[in-house]
């Protein structure tokens, strides 16, 4: 599988450049990727795996609608998991980690001046990277992002229904608190990390319903 076409389509995905319920025209993909249409058809069952597409006989690949109940029951899901990355990441973080950790945050207040939805969901991206890394276990790792994956759509859809700076605030103090948890010896981080989902939850909620749930 070709995993530059991949990661480009996933992102485009992930980012709302392609709706939900688009029809992705292998020929055009194909045509712009410069490759033939069976690495591409590998590329397309792979986000079928991901459930970010379905494949629809005679019709084509269709990218994945987001029915909001499911996403809720994805969240409740990720509370666990979000638990365990915190728990672990505390027993095995590295100071390269932390130092990774704090750039990005300076990364993130830079945003406040400008509205990029996609440099601000990437830093997201970036910050649970470095601590899925950190917890030293690949297969959590690979849950962890799989289930973000598949939440974070939801996410990108309400950004415009709210204040920007907030949504970057937001992100930013995320990012300080898991800091300053990961540099006590306190090592709650397991708790704070699922505190921080909840209230990330429920301001999605509130945005896409237009009331507190």
């Amino acid at each position: 599988m070709n995993y530059d076409i991949y990661q480009t389509i996933k992102r485009r995905i992930l980012c709302l450049d392609y709706a939900p319920g688009r029809i992705l025209n292998e020929k055009v993909l194909a045509k712009e990727f410069g490759v033939s249409r069976t690495p591409l058809r590998e590329v397309l069952n792979r986000l079928e795996w991901d459930h970010l597409v379905r494949v629809l006989p005679r019709t084509g690949t269709m990218v994945a609608e987001m029915e909001f109940q499911q996403v809720m029951n994805t969240f409740q899901v990720r509370l666990g998991i979000e638990e365990m990355v915190g728990k672990l990441a505390t027993e095995h973080v590295s100071e390269e980690h932390l130092q990774r950790l704090v750039t990005l945050q300076k990364q993130c207040e830079n945003l406040f001046a400008t509205k990029d939805k996609a440099a601000l969901m990437a830093i997201d991206r970036e910050f649970r990277t470095i601590l899925n890394d950190s917890t030293n276990n690949p297969v959590l790792k690979n849950i962890s992002e799989d289930l973000y994956d598949l939440t974070v759509r939801l996410w990108c859809a309400v950004l415009d229904k709210g204040d920007w700076k907030e949504e970057v605030r937001s992100v930013s103090d995320e990012i300080g608190q898991t800091i300053a948890v990961l540099e006590s010896s306190e090592g709650k981080l397991g708790v704070l990390r699922r505190e921080l989902l909840n209230k990330h939850i429920e301001r999605i909620r509130q945005k896409f319903l237009g009331v507190s749930v």
